[in-house]
C-alpha cells in the first residue's frame, strides 16, 4: 500500500468510446429514417 493513486484505468478513453459509439447510432438511425421517408412517390400514387 505504498502508492494507491496509482490509475489502473482511464476514464478518457472510455468517454470518448461511448461517445464515438453514439454518434454511430445516431447517424444510422438517421440513415434509416431518410431510407425510410425517401420512397418511390410516383409509385405510391399509381396504387390508388
Amino acid at each position: 500500500m505504498t502508492n494507491l493513486a496509482i490509475a489502473l484505468y482511464s476514464w478518457t478513453n472510455g468517454a470518448i468510446m461511448i461517445a464515438i459509439f453514439g454518434i454511430v447510432c445516431l447517424t444510422l438511425v438517421g440513415f434509416l429514417i431518410k431510407f425510410m421517408m425517401s420512397g418511390n412517390k410516383k409509385d405510391d400514387m399509381n396504387e390508388n
